[in-house]
C-alpha cells in the first residue's frame, strides 16, 4: 500500500494509525486501489447517482486536502465518475510569496478556472499567474501546486480528470536542463583568480567582487589559459556567408593571435596606436582583436555600413593609425576614398582578397612565428583596450573608451543574463562592429568557456536562421526585440528549437506583446538586459528569477544604479526619472573611462558622482526598472509627461503593424501632441479607418489622453547605422 500510495513504509504506518493527516491525493490512490469511489472511503457511502446531479451555491462534501484550503467536491453522490470536480478556496499566506511552491503529484489531468482573485501556479518548472477568468490545463502527473497571490484569497474551480493508469509524466525538457546544470561538476575556472560572486539563498546573484584586476589581460588570461589546459576545447564554430563550416579550438584563437600581433608589429602598429576593424562577422576578427589586446593596441571595432564621410570623422576624431578592412561589397571603396585626406591612416589591411595599396592579411600574416610571450609590462587593467563609437541618435557619434577592466564587467552578462553552457553553443545575432558583440561573442561566454556560435549573413533572414538552433544545437540564445519580432511573424511549429535553453534579449525596449508571443510559441521567457555602448549589462532579469513582463528587470549587482529627479535626487516609487550609475563610492568594473578627447561630453554625462544614461524609467515597490524612454524622448502634452515605449508597446500588439515610432508633434494649444509614425506589415494599406481604429485601440488599452492625435503610415522609419530609431529626425520633420 505505501508504494501505491507513493508514501514511505513509515509514513503510510503513520497514516494507518491516524497518526499523521494525509492529502486527497492519498485517498484517491487508497480508493484506487481498492477499486471503490474516494466517496466511499471519505463518507463511508457509496455513490448511487448516474444520471445527473445537482450542487447549489456553497454546499458540495467537504474535503481537507491542504491546511487552510477549502475543497468542495460537486458531485460527491455521482457514481463512476471520469473526473472530480471541486471548488477550491485557496487562502492568500504572504509567507508563501517568498518561499518555493510544495508541489506535489498524480495520476491524470486537470484543468482549474479561476473565478476570483489571482493563483500562482507551478508546473514542474513553468511558473504561471493566473488570474479571474484564466484557466490552465495540465499534466497532472507532472509535479505542480498553487497558491493565492496579489495579496487576497483566490476560488476557483477543479476539474481533476482520472488517469487509466498511473503513467510517468511527460518529460519537462525546462526541468532537464536544470537538473543537468546543477549536476555538472564544479570546476576551477580560469576567471577564478579575479572573480568571486556571490548568490542569495534562491541562488540568484546578489554579489561580485573582483581581485588583481590590474593585472588582467583577457587575451592572456583567458584565452591562451584554455589553450594551455584545454587546448581542443571548442571556441567558435563558424559560418561563412555560404555556410561553410568551420570550428577554432581556444588553441587555434591562441596560436593565430600570436601570429597576428607578431605581423601587426612588423607593420609598425604599436602599443597605444588606433586601429579600426572593420570585419562584418568574419572568424578573422576574433584573433585579430584578441592580437591587439595582447600587443596593447586599442581596437575600433566598426560596421561596414560605414560611408567615406563616415570614416573620415573616425579616422579624424579617434586618430587612427591602421585598418583592417573586410573585401567584401564597397567598404573599402569608401575607406580608401577617406583614406587620401587622411594622412595619419598609415597601414591598410585587406582580410579576405588582394587589394592594390592594401597589405593582405590572410597571405602575409601566416608566414609569422606562433609564439607571442607575455612581458612583464604588457597592458592590463586601466590601460585603455578598447573604442566604441557610439550611435550618435541626436549628432555625431561620441567615442567610448574602455580599459582592459571592461572585459571582466561582462562576466554577469554571460553567466548571470546569457546563462551560458560551458558545454553548449551560444548565439548572439550582432556584427562585430557593434558593441553587442563584446556582449554576446566574446569576453564573458569565453570567460565561462563557453564556444560561441556565428553566422556571418549578409542580410538577416528568419527562414535561414531558424532551422540553425537545431542543426547545431545552439543551447543559448540573445538577439534584439526587432528580431523577434521577425521569428515570431512566421510559424514557428515548422522548427525544433527544443535545443534552446535560455533566451534573452537587449538593444532596445523590449515590447510585453514580442515576449508573450516567443513564450507561447516555444515556451521560453525572454529575458531582458540593459546596458549602453558606455557600460557593461546594467540592469537585467538575472538567472534563477521570474521576469516582469514589460519590466526591465532588477539592477546588476556591479553598478550602484538609482532613478533621479532633475535636483539629483532618487526618485520615489512609481515616479519617473533618469537612470543613472552612483560612482562617487566605486567605479566598477565594465564603466567605461570617458569619452577619448572630450572633457566637455564626458563632464556633461559623468559629474557629481553619478553616470548620467540619459533613459529614464521609474521603479516599482520590488526594485524592479520600467522604461519609459530617452530623455529628450519624453513628451510633454496639456500638463502630462508621456513616455513614448508605453504607446509604442501597445501599438505594437496590433497584428499588422511591424515597426512604429511614437514622438511629440508641435500643436498651438496642447504645446505638444502624441504622434505615432508606423510601419504596416506587408500587404496591409494605411487607411484612414485603420489610424482611426489604431487610435481607439490606443484609448481602450492605456490613458486616453495618451493616444495618438497624429498618426502617420511610412514604408520605413529613419535610424542610425546601428538600427536604432531616430526619433529626433522624426520631432525635426514636423517643426
Amino acid at each position: 500500500m505505501a508504494r501505491c500510495t507513493g508514501v514511505s513504509t513509515e509514513e503510510y504506518a503513520h497514516c494507518e494509525e491516524g497518526e499523521q493527516d494525509f492529502s486527497f491525493t492519498f485517498i484517491y490512490k487508497c480508493a484506487k486501489r481498492f477499486g471503490v469511489d474516494p466517496t466511499d472511503l471519505i463518507r463511508g457511502v457509496s455513490p448511487t447517482l448516474s444520471s445527473y446531479t445537482i450542487v447549489r451555491h456553497g454546499d458540495g462534501l467537504p474535503i481537507t486536502r491542504r491546511h487552510g484550503f477549502k475543497y468542495l467536491n460537486l458531485a460527491p453522490l455521482f457514481k463512476n465518475k471520469t473526473a472530480e470536480p471541486f471548488f477550491v478556496t485557496m487562502p492568500y499566506s504572504e509567507a508563501e510569496q517568498h518561499v518555493a511552491i510544495k508541489l506535489a503529484s498524480h495520476a491524470g489531468q486537470e484543468f482549474d478556472i479561476v473565478v476570483k482573485g489571482s493563483m500562482k501556479a507551478q508546473i514542474g518548472s513553468h511558473i504561471e499567474v493566473l488570474n479571474e477568468g484564466d484557466s490552465i490545463y495540465y499534466n497532472s502527473g507532472t509535479p505542480h501546486g498553487m497558491i493565492a497571490t496579489g495579496g487576497e484569497d483566490c476560488q476557483l474551480y477543479a476539474m481533476v480528470m482520472k488517469g487509466t493508469e498511473d503513467q510517468a509524466p511527460e518529460t519537462d525538457r525546462f526541468q532537464t536542463l536544470i537538473d543537468r546544470k546543477l549536476a555538472r561538476q564544479p570546476r576551477e575556472g580560469v576567471i577564478d583568480p579575479f572573480i568571486e560572486t556571490s548568490l542569495d539563498e534562491n541562488g540568484i546573484l546578489s554579489g561580485i567582487k573582483f581581485k588583481n584586476e590590474e593585472n588582467f589581460n583577457f587575451a592572456f588570461d583567458v584565452v591562451d589559459e584554455i589553450a594551455r589546459r584545454e587546448p581542443q576545447r571548442l571556441a567558435m564554430l563558424h559560418l561563412d556567408h555560404d555556410k561553410n563550416e568551420r570550428r577554432f579550438t581556444f588553441s587555434d584563437i591562441s596560436r593565430l593571435s600570436n601570429q597576428t600581433a607578431n605581423y601587426l608589429e612588423s607593420l609598425g602598429i604599436k602599443r597605444g596606436d588606433r586601429v579600426l576593424v572593420v570585419l562584418k562577422r568574419h572568424y578573422q576578427f576574433w584573433y585579430v582583436i584578441t592580437a591587439l589586446h595582447k600587443m596593447g593596441a586599442v581596437i575600433i571595432p566598426a560596421t561596414h555600413l560605414l560611408m567615406e564621410h563616415d570614416f573620415d570623422y573616425r579616422f579624424k576624431a579617434a586618430g587612427v593609425k591602421a585598418i583592417l578592412c573586410t573585401s567584401d561589397g564597397q567598404t573599402a571603396d569608401e575607406a580608401d576614398r577617406s583614406a587620401k585626406n587622411c594622412p595619419g591612416v598609415e597601414v591598410k589591411i585587406m582580410v579576405g582578397a588582394n587589394r592594390l595599396g592594401w597589405h593582405d592579411f590572410d597571405k602575409e600574416m601566416a608566414a609569422f612565428s606562433e609564439v607571442y610571450e607575455r612581458k612583464p609590462d604588457s597592458p592590463s587593467g586601466s590601460d585603455p583596450m578598447l573604442m566604441y563609437f557610439t550611435s550618435g541618435t541626436t549628432g555625431y557619434p561620441k567615442i567610448a573608451v574602455h580599459s582592459y577592466k571592461y572585459a571582466l564587467g561582462h562576466y554577469i552578462t554571460a553567466r548571470y543574463w546569457h546563462n551560458v553552457n560551458p558545454d553548449g553553443l551560444h548565439f548572439t545575432i550582432s556584427d562585430t562592429g557593434w558593441g553587442k558583440a563584446m556582449w554576446g561573442k566574446y569576453y564573458g561566454q569565453w570567460m565561462c568557456e563557453a564556444a560561441i556560435f556565428t553566422y556571418d549573413f549578409d542580410k538577416f533572414d528568419a527562414h535561414d536562421i531558424l532551422p540553425m538552433f537545431a542543426k547545431y544545437k545552439i543551447t543559448t540564445f540573445c538577439a534584439p526585440p526587432t528580431m523577434y519580432r521577425f521569428f515570431i511573424k512566421e510559424d514557428l511549429s515548422k522548427y525544433d528549437l527544443s535545443g534552446i535553453e535560455y533566451s534573452t534579449t537587449a538593444g532596445e525596449a523590449l515590447n510585453p506583446e514580442v515576449y508573450e508571443q516567443w513564450k507561447r510559441a516555444t515556451g521560453l521567457a525572454l529575458m531582458e538586459g540593459y546596458g549602453q555602448t558606455e557600460t557593461t549589462c546594467v540592469i537585467y532579469n538575472p538567472v534563477g528569477s521570474i521576469p516582469r513582463v514589460g519590466s526591465m528587470g532588477v539592477p546588476s549587482p556591479l553598478y550602484d544604479v538609482d532613478v533621479v529627479l532633475p535636483d539629483g535626487t532618487s526618485a520615489p516609487v512609481g515616479e519617473t526619472g533618469e537612470i543613472v550609475i552612483r560612482t562617487d563610492e566605486n567605479v566598477p568594473c565594465g564603466l567605461f573611462l570617458g569619452y577619448y578627447q572630450d572633457e566637455k561630453q564626458t563632464k556633461a554625462s559623468w559629474h557629481d558622482g553619478m553616470y548620467h544614461t540619459g533613459d529614464t524609467a521609474w521603479r516599482d515597490e520590488d526594485g524592479y526598472f520600467w522604461y519609459v524612454g530617452r530623455t529628450d524622448d519624453v513628451i510633454k502634452s496639456s500638463g502630462y509627461r508621456i513616455g513614448p515605449f508605453e504607446i509604442e508597446s501597445v501599438i505594437m500588439e496590433l497584428p499588422y503593424v511591424l515597426e512604429c515610432a511614437v514622438t511629440a508633434a508641435p500643436d498651438p494649444i496642447r504645446g505638444q501632441v502624441v504622434k505615432a509614425t508606423i510601419v504596416l506589415t506587408r500587404g496591409t494599406v494605411g487607411t484612414e479607418e485603420l489610424k482611426k481604429e489604431i487610435q481607439t485601440y490606443v484609448k481602450k488599452h492605456t490613458a486616453p489622453y495618451k493616444y495618438p492625435r497624429i498618426v502617420e503610415f511610412r514604408d520605413d522609419l529613419p535610424k542610425t547605422i546601428s538600427g536604432k530609431i531616430r526619433r529626433v529626425q522624426i520631432r525635426e520633420e514636423d517643426k
